[in-house]
């Protein structure tokens, strides 16, 4: 059936600032794309990671591209061979989905043959930042019963220790992004184990991370930026104990859903993931939340305001997305 194709570029303020091992940022910027079919509509939302190569224009002109196809009957599963994974296919992807529940009036969840989802907890992100900031905003968050660190910087092991004396409590992730190197990679290590971390994604850059198969996994380590798509996974066994499903990385919620099997056949744990984005974003994200190991969909949270028909997030606890906001 012909769909029309409406596309717009979104900024979305964050609450204070967002920093990681490649910078800081004070805003989050997405792509929702809107498929009609002159009976029902479906929406999806991107974030663009120059990390990919990813910009607002590069995404927009990305789907811009398909606007033909659309009108000629662009379906899911064309979609998949149409685009390479990544943004732009993401939100063409999560509207497809979400414009089939609204046409069918019956949810993504009964139309992917999954079961209904169910209120899930959430890691929540302390930003890196000086060894005394940091434990600063884990005390104000230690009632949260899993915190994510950014680490990836010199001094890291003091990082570590700061945060987990401000949150004895707190079950811990540290978060990377490809921040150390095979140096200080022992230490850091170490330092986690010490500070009774669960869980390290991307310790070591993408692509140089050999080293992780030959140290001890002090601490199970994730993938993240090493894990694209389901055809990234074989290569990464020996290295990693389990990997970070986002989205926006894999294209979108059909291709994620393979990923997720896939990891599982290889015997690696989930973790499912966001960008810093509105709930639109993770409301997809939370059908995949329902069967991974650790779940981190906090990215409204770090808003300073989120959709008027935002998720409803109950401490740490997300909830499942009304009709009106998606699937």
């Amino acid at each position: 059936m012909p769909l029309t194709l409406a596309l717009a570029a979104e900024r979305w303020p964050i609450a204070g600032a967002f920093a990681i091992s490649r910078g800081a940022k004070t805003e989050a910027e997405v792509v929702v794309a809107e498929l009609g079919d002159g009976k029902a509509r479906g929406r999806g939302e991107c974030v663009p990671y120059g990390r990919y190569g990813e910009s607002v224009a590069s995404v927009l002109a990305a789907i811009e591209s398909l606007r033909p196809r659309l009108a000629a009957g662009l379906d899911r599963q064309a979609l998949q061979g149409a685009l390479p994974p990544g943004a732009a296919r993401n939100a063409l992807d999560c509207a497809l989905w979400d414009l089939e529940a609204k046409r069918s009036g019956r949810p993504v969840h009964a139309l992917a043959g999954l079961p209904e989802p169910r209120p899930c907890l959430t890691a929540f992100t302390i930003s890196l930042a000086a060894p005394e900031v940091m434990a600063a905003a884990a005390s104000g968050a230690a009632d949260r019963p899993l915190l994510k660190v950014k680490l990836g910087a010199p001094d890291d092991p003091r990082r570590i220790a700061a945060v987990r004396a401000a949150a004895p409590a707190a079950r811990l992730i540290v978060d990377v992004n490809e921040g150390w190197d095979e140096d200080n990679l022992a230490a850091n290590l170490a330092a986690c184990a010490e500070a009774g971390v669960a869980l390290i994604e991307q310790p070591l850059p993408a692509g140089r991370d050999a080293a992780l198969a030959l140290v001890p996994h002090l601490v199970p380590i994730c993938a993240d930026e090493s894990a694209r798509d389901r055809h990234s996974l074989a290569a990464l066994v020996g290295r990693y104990d389990a990997v970070n499903i986002k989205l926006d990385k894999a294209g979108g919620l059909t291709e994620a859903l393979d990923m997720m099997a896939e990891a599982r056949r290889l015997g690696l744990g989930i973790m499912v993931g966001c960008m810093v984005a509105t709930s639109l974003a993770m409301a997809p994200a939370l059908l995949l939340a329902q069967r991974a190991d650790f779940v981190d969909l906090d990215g409204p949270l770090l808003l300073a305001r989120d959709r008027p028909e935002g998720l409803r997030y109950a401490g740490s606890w997300i909830h499942p997305p009304v009709p009106a906001l998606w699937g």
